[in-house]
């Protein structure tokens, strides 16, 4: 059974890619969606001055802002109608987890099955909009404190800016949600994920020529670049390696009699990722850490003295002993934290008990439930180890030797893994395509026999 799997998935080929028909309309519906989400993060918003918004902006690249700014493909720094881009809705879908994982009201909807999954979405949605008129609100008194020198960011300060930035942000926003939606149901892979992988892929060719650049002018060597790609690939690889492995739990079946026949009596697998929380446990540290630096680093644009928050931010700076620490702190926790909210032990110990099904030496109900949250707990160490030391060393890089933010262990996570899962999805359509040949052919066969 297996050779015989395996033979099918060695004979997806460029042959049958051209056979499956509905896959490339697949592919081109996300190319085009992508390409329109691009255009979108070129057009400005109204009442705004570029050349001071640029100024601005170029002073809090290695802020929170940075990271934001990366998140939507430069849109951010470029103040353009998608500048608050699909980060609304990836907050307001983290917030809808949580409360699900405390909330006995959400937690029934989730087990629900579709009915309460809409349910949910449609929760998450709102929550989005929410989110995004307060940030937009945000953005839009922000931008009227904001000057380049003797220049105001805003043309115009007042309510009718103020209304027309948090129309034009929410709006942009709900936008890239549908268009997140539409990927997902039309397209090729996760639409939300797409959406950030493009923006971030937009910009390394940038970055890489601006590596190249201080190499030409001799601010870094050319030994050290060449050690950097080397490194990077190095980097991609072991995160290549890192998210596909597994630790497969056996489960076994129990057999079961009816009449005559024997049904049951199977043996598969519950594979637990090493990575379970993904990138959000970076993400979430990158964002608190650089909190301080950003707000000291507005609060200086505006004429203001810092003071203790600028000490604070001069001791969080990139490279600094206390900010390493605290960054591989935050780590940890968010992946314990968030991979207990996507995992509950005691949810599938429960699902495995009313299936009949049961781990081969372990005593069904709380004793799988413990030994699940036992080995769950061994891989997240391993899991937190990894995303620590993928997130520290271009930190180190970029700190010390002024490598482009864009090369950072968040964007690669991303990046990798959004390739890994759109591949995967791709692999999955032309399995799918070929079972379907195959089946037509065999329905053929019985019909002329």
């Amino acid at each position: 059974m297996a050779s015989a799997a395996e033979q099918l998935a060695s004979s997806v080929n460029l042959g049958a890619f051209a056979k499956a028909t509905e896959l490339k309309q697949r592919i081109w519906f996300t190319v085009t969606a992508l390409l329109v989400y691009r255009l979108g993060t070129y057009i400005p918003l109204p009442g705004i001055d570029p050349a001071a918004i640029a100024e601005i902006f170029s002073h809090q690249a290695g802020g929170i802002l940075g990271i934001f700014d990366m998140f939507s493909g430069g849109a951010l720094s470029r103040m353009t109608i998608l500048a608050l881009n699909i980060t609304p809705y990836i907050s307001a879908s983290i917030i809808v987890q949580l409360l699900t994982a405390v909330s006995p009201q959400l937690e029934a909807l989730k087990k629900e099955g579709e009915s309460g999954r809409k349910r949910l979405n449609q929760y998450t949605r709102f929550g989005t909009v929410g989110l995004a008129i307060v940030q937009a609100y945000g953005i839009a008194v922000g931008l009227e404190g904001l000057h380049a020198g003797n220049i105001a960011a805003v043309i115009e300060p007042g309510l009718p800016f103020r209304l027309v930035t948090m129309i034009t942000l929410v709006g942009g926003t709900i936008f890239l949600m549908w268009l997140g939606e539409q990927i997902t149901a039309r397209g090729v892979g996760n639409g939300t994920s797409l959406i950030i992988f493009a923006g971030i892929v937009a910009n390394l060719p940038r970055a890489f020529a601006s590596t190249l650049e201080l190499g030409r002018t001799g601010a870094i060597s050319t030994p050290f670049i060449l050690l950097f790609l080397a490194m990077a690939v190095g980097v991609i690889a072991f995160i290549v390696f890192m998210e596909r492995a597994q630790r497969r739990l056996l489960v076994q079946y129990p057999k079961r009699q009816h009449g005559n026949k024997v049904f049951g009596g199977e043996s598969t697998h519950m594979p637990l990722k090493l990575n379970t929380s993904g990138v959000i446990p970076p993400i979430f540290a990158s964002s608190l850490l650089l909190l301080p630096a950003t707000i000291a680093g507005f609060q200086g644009n505006a004429g203001s003295a810092p003071g203790m928050l600028a000490r604070i931010a001069s001791y969080m700076g990139h490279g600094k002993p206390l900010y390493m620490v605290a960054y591989i702190a935050l780590i940890v926790f968010f992946s314990f934290f968030y991979t207990a909210v996507v995992f509950n032990p005691v949810e599938n110990a429960e699902n495995l008990k009313k299936s009949g099904a049961f781990i081969p030496g372990i005593r069904p109900g709380k004793n799988t439930a413990d030994y699940l949250d036992y080995v769950l707990t061994r891989l997240t160490v391993i899991g937190a180890a990894y995303l620590a030391v993928v997130c520290i060393l271009p930190e180190i890089l970029i700190s010390h030797y002024a490598v482009p933010f864009y090369f950072g262990g968040t964007s690669l996570l991303i990046v990798v893994s959004v390739t890994m899962d759109t591949v995967a999805q791709i692999h999955s359509h032309l399995l799918a395509h070929q079972y379907e040949g195959l089946i037509k052919k065999s329905k053929l066969r019985g019909r002329r026999g």
